[in-house]
């Protein structure tokens, strides 16, 4: 049953709650539960991570049905002398939850694998999320707003870590402020702390 299947995602990012990363490349980027493009988005993502340092990514996105896959990669730079991280990162999303007059809400389900890969430290990170919001139409206005809550369950491997099973909880919104370009903002909240700002062109 559909609701089921919701609830026990939910259950089991309850119950993977420790020190975390977020999304395929370990940073506080999140996914809205629509998908912006018909085709295909080209975008630009800037993290910022608590603890210091910056992230830059290029992201990818092709569409197929209710589902799209989406490719990234860039380098994050933690500051001081530690050494720079290539990340490379794939996210697939599904649309699972329809709203209807009893649950207010739509939901896609978020499957991902990528790392963070430098010299002596690199990690491999599989998310598994469910990203839940509802679509904004302000009257009079010609911008959209999507905001969203995604919770993010965890499976890491690689050298120095410490912990296995992780967690996040992700919030964000996507801006819609022409037919062709998006803003976006996402922030990780609980184990994990720091804000994501993306700029995406959408075909």
């Amino acid at each position: 049953m559909r609701w089921t299947r919701v609830l026990c995602l939910l259950v089991i990012g309850a119950g993977l709650y420790s020190s975390a990363a977020a999304q395929a490349t370990g940073l506080p980027s999140f996914n809205a539960p629509y998908r912006a493009f018909r085709r295909s988005e080209i975008g630009v993502v800037l993290s910022f991570p608590n603890g210091g340092g910056t992230a830059f990514e290029g992201a990818y996105r092709v569409s197929s049905g209710k589902f799209d896959l989406g490719f990234r990669g860039g380098i994050f730079t933690p500051g001081g002398n530690l050494n720079s991280q290539l990340l490379l990162g794939v996210e697939a999303r599904e649309r699972v939850v329809t709203h209807t007059e009893d649950f207010p809400l739509d939901g896609a389900l978020i499957l991902g694998v990528g790392g963070q890969f430098a010299s002596g430290n690199s990690a491999l990170i599989v998310p598994i999320g469910l990203s839940l919001g509802r679509r904004v139409d302000p009257r009079d206005s010609k911008i959209s707003i999507v905001p969203y809550v995604q919770p993010t369950g965890f499976l890491i491997a690689g050298s120095g870590t410490t912990s296995h099973f992780k967690f996040d909880l992700g919030l964000g919104a996507d801006f819609r402020l022409t037919p062709r370009f998006d803003a976006r903002i996402s922030a990780g909240l609980g184990d994990l702390e720091g804000v994501s700002i993306s700029a995406v062109w959408v075909h």
